[in-house]
């Protein structure tokens, strides 16, 4: 399995954990936490404390953006993995270096993501809404 994808795994647990609590707690630190426990003999672990920076720093323009393009579903009511997973997915789309992360990777990344630990539906459900956010993104690149 790629370093990116288990760095990514990582972030997801920790972020999960951390919106299971609340949001109380340090997420830094339970990134640390899930590091140490599930990454042992990761030879790069900067990718995972970048991305986990960089969604608690941007979360609320990132919540903004989920609930905009999936509005029949109030971000409370988004399955708490999903939820996260596409945290992780925008802020990819979003924020990191195009060369470093190409849209479609970040995008396939996340459904990976939702194969691999979501319900029955999340496949489908990140695709649909990083879908419409690459589609606003394009459209918003060429204007």
């Amino acid at each position: 399995m790629a370093t990116r994808h288990i760095s990514r795994s990582i972030v997801m647990q920790s972020l999960y954990e951390w919106d299971f609590n609340q949001m109380k707690g340090d997420l830094m630190s339970i990134a640390h936490k899930n590091t140490d426990e599930f990454g042992a003999g990761l030879e790069e672990t900067d990718f995972i404390f970048e991305l986990t920076e960089g969604i608690l720093k941007n979360k609320e323009k990132i919540d903004e953006i989920i609930e905009k393009t999936a509005p029949e579903w109030p971000l409370p009511q988004i399955n708490l993995l999903d939820r996260n997973i596409l945290r992780i997915g925008i802020y990819e789309l979003l924020y990191e270096d195009k060369d470093a992360v190409p849209p479609k990777v970040a995008i396939n990344e996340a459904i990976e993501l939702a194969k691999n630990y979501g319900g029955e539906n999340s496949r489908k459900f990140i695709n649909g809404v990083l879908g419409t956010v690459f589609t606003v993104l394009q459209g918003e690149s060429e204007s």
